[in-house]
């Protein structure tokens, strides 16, 4: 019991609470007045908690691979339309070599755009065209290059006047690339701040002063949200810690897994990811 990772459980458990209440209330239950129907949510949060579980625990491998120590994650509860703001693991100690950085930044994008790939999938196949009521206001989400492609796989062309109305499964895929997609932002000490660091090093505070630019315009220009991570990504910094050994290169193979990872950013970025 002396170290058994408390928070780490409870954080697990009352964030599968709130992602399975999320996906209740998405289903259009009221899960005060009906609280036994909060399990017909399981599609929505089991795909979700899998996701950044999968995401998370690549970083932790990782970084145990490099013998670099991590917690294990924490799962962030929250009362929002996907019931949580993610999952995050802390690193305590200093990342070795520019490989170390390239595994653990990596790590974690590439597996769960793997499993949110899959999610998608089935739950795309799960999925069902319904008419749009014209006159009514509603939320759609937009579509990245790739879940777009998916949906054309699976589905087919949208007929004219329809919508596809997502499975629960398919919206936790479409969660967990747009998730994807912000981590891989080369800004600061995101995933994808870590992969730009381990590539061209100092350099990497000149790209993140760039990518908070990009953000900007795009706030201005698609949507709303990407000022408030804008201004996120300035309160957080956009500086790097150095690696401890700048001079070992960073081999061929890593070099294409940082570029497999950007190639991903690009297939799974939305410019506008709600709109009405």
């Amino acid at each position: 019991m002396k170290n058994l990772p408390i928070l780490h459980i409870t954080l697990f458990i009352i964030t599968s609470l709130t992602t399975l209440s999320a996906g209740a209330l998405q289903m259009g239950i009221n899960i005060f007045q009906e609280p036994i129907r909060i399990i017909e949510g399981f599609p929505f949060a089991s795909t979700i908690m899998l996701i950044l579980l999968c995401h998370e625990f690549a970083h932790y491998i990782a970084s145990y691979r490099h013998n670099v120590l991590a917690t294990l994650p924490y799962f962030i509860p929250a009362p929002s339309l996907i019931g949580t703001f993610g999952a995050f693991i802390k690193m305590k100690s200093p990342i070795i070599t520019r490989k170390a950085l390239m595994d653990i930044g990596a790590s974690g994008p590439i597996i769960g755009f793997i499993v949110s790939l899959i999610a998608s999938v089935v739950g795309l196949a799960l999925s069902k065209l319904i008419p749009i009521r014209l006159g009514e206001e509603y939320m759609m989400l937009g579509d990245s290059i790739i879940f777009k492609f998916i949906a054309w796989l699976v589905i087919g062309e949208v007929p004219k006047g329809f919508d596809i109305l997502l499975h629960p499964i398919a919206f936790a895929g479409w969660i967990g690339m747009f998730i994807t997609s912000l981590n891989l932002l080369p800004i600061g000490q995101l995933d994808g701040g870590h992969i730009t660091y381990a590539l061209v090093g100092q350099r990497h505070k000149e790209i993140s002063f760039f990518g908070i630019c990009f953000l900007i315009i795009m706030g201005i220009t698609y949507w709303e949200g990407w000022l408030i991570w804008a201004v996120m990504m300035l309160i957080l910094g956009l500086k790097h810690p150095p690696v401890i050994y700048w001079e070992h290169t960073l081999e061929k193979n890593r070099v294409r897994i940082g570029f497999v990872s950007f190639v991903i950013f690009f297939l799974t970025f939305i410019p506008e990811p709600f709109k009405f």
